[in-house]
């Protein structure tokens, strides 16, 4: 499997249950990707650096998946190599009164990178069609009824195109999105929920509400399907990631943003000619001292 198999942009219909949860990789060729992410992990450090050094593009990196699909550790294994001086995090969890006090993008759009940065988002705003849409909780917005006195067909159709706009809106203002979606198997994720509560050093991340979402995995993945197909552009793509395999998983993540951070094609800015005469004379002054 290529990185190239986990794209969706929008032509035909996504469906959860054409993409993998699994690439089956053979455990023997583990070491061999771990290889490979380390080596891409090198990359983005240089890559990283000229974009920085550039200052031109941004790069917004989002991960959305089910509860246990490794997001976290996608973040923490893939991203190692990075500067932290030109990287936020930002985790989508519950909006705060102020956020819910805004229109639901607002709290991206305040996340979004300075030119030459990264801004890796855990969860984001398609939470905002996904939580949402499966618990049924657009009716319970302090917002016009003007906005909300329609079926949830319309309502949610009217969010994707907002989402996409925004999305084209993010491109023509010079910033590249990576939209991932770790796909990870219902099985799968039931073995990792039980390793979180048989290993206490992982009790910590393991929640009984976590099994009330687990029941709703249908919805989710039925709303996963409306959001991908809503917003799959050639601009802007889905990544379809089979997430089962963390090591595998976090190769192809590895690619993709490598990718990603290539089409930016950053260079390190070029000195004028009087730029680098002055060097000259500093250089001189130096040797002196």
């Amino acid at each position: 499997m290529k990185l190239g198999d986990c794209m969706f942009e929008g032509k035909g219909t996504f469906k959860v249950a054409d993409y993998p949860t699994s690439a089956k990789m053979d455990k023997a060729r583990k070491a061999e990707y771990q290889q490979l992410t380390a080596d891409n992990v090198l990359k983005m450090s240089e890559l990283q650096d000229r974009l920085y050094a550039h200052g031109v593009e941004g790069v917004v990196i989002m991960l959305q998946a089910m509860d246990a699909a490794g997001k976290d550790s996608t973040i923490k294994h893939v991203m190692s190599g990075v500067n932290p001086q030109g990287v936020s995090v930002y985790s989508f969890k519950q909006p705060s009164k102020e956020e819910l006090a805004h229109d639901y993008l607002w709290r991206a759009v305040k996340n979004l990178p300075e030119r030459g940065k990264i801004a890796l988002f855990n969860r984001s705003y398609y939470e905002d069609v996904l939580v949402v849409k499966v618990h049924n909780m657009r009716r319970g917005y302090a917002m016009p009824e003007r906005t909300l006195d329609m079926g949830d067909d319309e309502f949610f159709a009217m969010r994707y195109r907002q989402i996409t706009n925004f999305e084209d809106y993010l491109f023509e203002n010079g910033y590249r999105l990576l939209k991932i979606f770790l796909n990870v198997g219902l099985d799968e994720q039931r073995n990792r929920f039980l390793e979180r509560i048989e290993r206490p050093e992982k009790n910590w991340k393991f929640s009984a509400g976590d099994l009330d979402e687990r029941e709703l995995w249908p919805q989710y993945m039925e709303a996963f399907e409306d959001a991908i197909n809503g917003t799959s552009t050639e601009r802007n793509p889905w990544y379809i990631i089979p997430a089962d395999q963390k090591w595998f998983a976090r190769w192809l993540v590895s690619e993709a943003v490598v990718k990603t951070l290539e089409a930016c094609d950053p260079q390190y800015p070029e000195l004028s000619e009087e730029e680098k005469a002055g060097l000259a004379d500093c250089k001189a002054r130096l040797e002196a001292m």
